[in-house]
């Protein structure tokens, strides 16, 4: 059931709330004109009403228990989260996109961005002149944080209150529809993230509406979304339907489904798995797939299993594992959950198995972890070097280029992009952006504000971290996390962009790289050298690469069986390297010399016979 506020042009304008607690709703317009619009009751709880008079951007609340409240399904909050809701009218955009298909999902190079930092403007409309930019360097897919509305203009996005709004500071409804209409013209595939697991801490009010939450399960957020107790099904509603709305009203090609291990549902038919079998029939309907892609701590190949098969139904999830482990062997950090990684052979099983731990013992968990996801497609899962979280979660926002060499820089592209998943960037990784990512916020409430501050840092002592604590809610804080994005043509930055367009490249065009499949996969490693040797083929084409993890050159004799051509070496001249020492052709079981922290890629010419 559609919800919130539905223009139906002429000055006709649905409204619709669920709020099954009470037994009178009314809607109060607040401009142009005052005046108060009933509303009836159905048996499942939901109050409309069909109101005259109504054009976009009349401004209402919901009068509820004597109180005027923000619609929960608010469109658009225009005067922040405690501010009326407005009534947008989505059929005013002139789209361009009619022929647009999407990028196939195992075709993506996803790259994910934070609006308010991505420009100096910090706004939709100001993304649109870097597009092509990102569109000719090799990215196929924008990843976009959370643009729920959130309180204030400075926030990460996961403290949206208000799930249908688009957050005002960054331009709006309007603004986001251009943007997305503009990357499809440039080619790019658009991908949402949305918050299905908590609401923010300020703005709202669902609790006087229903039971949106369940004292059945906690989250690190509180209480859990009532997703399977009484009056469950309300709930359910709005977050299908939310989905459903961000692929109708703004055409995003994808969703991604924040932290889904904090989705608890013990019914015969998991929240997740109802909103993938909507979605599919929307895309259906509409000739074009749409994805979902969940953000999981799990490692639980149901999420993406089918639903025949007893799954979810999800289309890809994230393997953690990937970032955690490739974290380890390039920083040496082992605090926290990183102590659970740290081995090349680890690295060599997630790149066969997609997951390390499927059913092992995990240290720092205390318990067994994971299952087996070996069976499955390279294109279902998403991996990353570095993302929002593991930046912006260190106490000093550091990326990988405040930590590690230039050397492991490039080492850190290769073992992403020669991987056979789907390789997500972190924006400004493909230069090495030297400015921090930190957690910043604009709350309203001082209290609520100095329990942050308090909160986080708790959460560094926690993990150990050092440093002077920086303050999220400073205008600095969020200040200095804007990307530098003029460095992309300087120096150091410029190669390890070529680097990485070269990757992408050679992703896209060599047989073996191109198809995201593990049945010709094989990966072994060597710890005490920290060599990693991987191969791939399809196709009757292959390639061999050599990953040394090692700060010392390494001397190996690998196993090739055949004679193959070096197409790739990261300690070339050419990548600001010290000068490859690797011979053009490898011929079967010569001894090479490998370069610190660097990796080459050779392909096959012939077997060996």
């Amino acid at each position: 059931m559609k919800i919130g506020s539905n223009y139906l042009g002429e000055g006709r304008c649905e409204f619709t709330v669920w709020a099954p607690a009470h037994d009178e709703v009314a809607v109060q317009i607040v401009s142009p004109a005052n005046r108060l619009v009933p509303m009836q009751k159905d048996e499942q709880g939901y109050f409309k009403t069909l109101a005259e008079g109504i054009e976009p951007g009349t401004l209402y609340f919901y009068k509820i228990a004597g109180d005027d409240r923000p619609d929960p399904a608010s469109h658009y909050q225009p005067k922040d989260v405690h501010g009326p809701s407005q009534v947008v009218d989505h059929s005013q955009m002139n789209w361009t996109d009619a022929s647009w298909s999407g990028i196939p999902l195992e075709e993506m190079i996803i790259y994910e961005l934070h609006v308010g930092t991505f420009t100096p403007e910090g706004t939709f409309e100001a993304m649109i002149s870097r597009l092509r930019e990102l569109r000719e360097f090799g990215v196929n897919a924008i990843e976009i944080m959370p643009v729920a509305q959130f309180p204030g203009d400075r926030n990460w996005g996961y403290d949206g209150a208000y799930t249908y709004a688009v957050q005002h500071s960054y331009g709006g409804p309007e603004s986001l529809k251009k943007l997305v209409d503009a990357a499809h013209r440039e080619g790019l595939s658009v991908i949402l993230d949305v918050v299905y697991n908590h609401f923010g801490p300020e703005g709202a009010y669902y609790s006087l509406y229903g039971p949106y939450f369940t004292e059945m399960y906690k989250t690190p957020w509180g209480m859990a979304m009532n997703f399977d107790d009484k009056y469950s099904d309300g709930v359910r509603n709005y977050f299908i339907e939310n989905a459903l709305y961000w692929f109708q009203n703004y055409h995003f090609d994808a969703l991604r489904l924040d932290a889904i291990h904090a989705i608890y549902d013990l019914g015969a038919k998991h929240v997740l798995q109802e909103m993938a079998e909507k979605v599919e029939a929307f895309s259906q309907s509409g000739g074009r797939k749409l994805y979902l892609i969940a953000e999981s701590d799990l490692n639980d190949v149901r999420v993406i299993r089918e639903k025949e098969l007893g799954g979810h139904g999800m289309d890809a999830q994230w393997s953690d594992d990937f970032h955690h482990v490739l974290h380890v062997l390039l920083t040496g950090e082992k605090r926290g959950y990183y102590q659970d990684f740290g081995s090349v052979e680890q690295l060599a099983k997630v790149y066969k198995d997609s997951f390390i731990y499927d059913w092992k013992y995990a240290p720092h968990r205390r318990r067994y972890h994971g299952s087996d996801a070996s069976d499955r497609p390279g294109h279902q899962f998403v991996v990353c070097t570095q993302n929002h979280d593991q930046v912006g979660n260190r106490m000093l926002g550091e990326r990988l280029t405040h930590l590690v060499s230039f050397d492991a820089l490039k080492l850190a592209a290769g073992a992403l992009l020669l991987s056979p998943y789907i390789p997500m960037l972190f924006m400004g990784e493909e230069y090495g952006e030297d400015s921090p990512f930190l957690y910043f916020v604009s709350h309203t409430d001082q209290d609520l504000v100095e329990a942050v501050r308090q909160g986080r840092k708790r959460e560094f002592a926690d993990f150990h971290a050092e440093g002077e604590f920086i303050d999220p809610f400073s205008v600095d804080t969020f200040a200095q996390s804007t990307l530098k994005w003029e460095k992309r043509q300087e120096g150091k930055h410029k190669v390890l962009l070529e680097l990485y367009q070269h990757l992408i490249q050679l992703r896209r065009t060599v047989p073996a790289l191109k198809t995201l499949e593990k049945q010709n996969l094989e990966a072994s490693s060597v710890e005490e050298q920290q060599l990693l040797f991987l191969r791939r083929g399809s196709s009757g084409d292959q390639i061999f690469c050599i990953m040394n993890f090692n700060k010392n050159e390494v001397t190996c004799k690998p196993s090739t069986g055949g004679i193959w051509r070096k197409i790739l070496d990261s300690s070339d001249e050419q990548w600001m390297g010290s000068g490859s020492t690797l011979p053009e052709k490898l011929i079967r079981e010569q001894e090479v010399t490998i370069a610190p922290q660097s990796f080459v890629l050779y392909q096959l010419e012939t077997l060996a016979e």
